[in-house]
């Protein structure tokens, strides 16, 4: 028995800081069409989709403001909806929310085939500094634009299997995948802007690619779930950003990756029945799992060496 569904990964170029939502919802439509007449029933847009990768600059509030969607869908995205609805398409979508008391999270949604929305996630896992570091080349303020999602990571019924969702720096930690796995996921759609240059220890610039694959195809493996792993990259406002996005079966290898730093869509049928041969053996959690000699994980934050 299989369970097929056709997932279109919709890489993103840069987007320029002046440039308008209903010009960046133009490309997003252009690839929406083109993942439908390859056959796509979901499309996964990246992080921040309708932007500029904004925490690179330390912003008086009045332009900040003007990066955050107050409703889902605006105006300028119901375009969007409306032609996923027409073409019985859903998607997945990053973007910046401000919420009606203020606060302020990044955040994606998931949209049925039908325009309905399963689901919103916040990141939980903010990278970056609290206050400008004139030091670096460029900043990276999400801690300050942000807070930390509170309602963690949670699997949804949609497209006939079990969906997750993960934003960037959530694909760098363990525990993502694998509460994300103890619900029985099936398939995760995880958007992310990458800079390439890390500037706290630039020895691993030239490791992005690779740590970028590492940590989406261990957790794909290590929870029997597909992994789509989408980037907003290329040269942005002067920062290149990492690309190569991918999807991952749950063997962890990586069945379609991005050739370009541009607009790519990037198409594989996925069957979602691939994962249960992991979850019912080498990974069946049920048997093999130790969770009372786990603690640590939860119990501390910091890592705390034997004295």
């Amino acid at each position: 028995m299989t369970r097929e569904v056709v997932v279109a990964a919709a890489q993103m170029g840069p987007v320029a800081r002046r440039e308008t939502r209903e010009a960046v919802v133009e490309r997003l439509l252009v690839m929406l069409r083109d993942a439908a007449g390859r056959g796509a029933e979901l499309v996964v847009f990246p992080e921040l989709a309708l932007t500029t990768f904004f925490p690179r600059w330390d912003l008086p509030e009045a332009e900040l403001a003007s990066f955050f969607e107050t409703e889902m869908p605006g105006p300028a995205t119901q375009p969007l909806f409306d032609e996923a609805r027409r073409l019985r398409v859903g998607f997945h979508l990053g973007y910046a929310e401000r919420t009606p008391d203020g606060r302020r999270y990044n955040t994606a949604i998931l949209v049925e085939r039908d325009g309905s929305v399963v689901t919103r996630y916040r990141k939980v896992h903010l990278p970056g500094h609290e206050e400008p570091e004139p030091w670096r080349p460029f900043q990276h303020l999400e801690r300050r634009y942000f807070e930390p999602g509170r309602e963690g990571f949670r699997v949804h019924r949609a497209f006939g299997g079990l969906v997750g969702i993960a934003i960037c720096n959530d694909r760098r930690w363990p525990e993502t995948y694998r509460v994300l796995g103890l619900q029985g996921v099936e398939l995760i759609c995880i958007g992310y802007n990458t800079p390439v240059h890390y500037a706290p220890d630039p020895a691993q610039d030239r490791l992005a690619g690779f740590h970028n694959n590492l940590v989406m195809a261990a957790g794909a493996y290590q929870n029997g779930t597909w992994v789509v792993g989408v980037a907003k990259g290329g040269v942005e406002e002067g920062v290149e950003g990492l690309c190569e996005s991918q999807i991952i079966a749950p063997s962890g290898e990586t069945v379609v990756r991005a050739s370009t730093t541009a607009d790519e869509v990037l198409v594989a049928s996925c069957d979602l029945e691939l994962g249960a041969a992991y979850k019912r053996t080498v990974f069946d959690f049920e048997r093999y799992r130790r969770p009372e000699m786990y603690g640590p994980i939860t119990a501390q934050r910091g890592a705390e060496p034997p004295g």
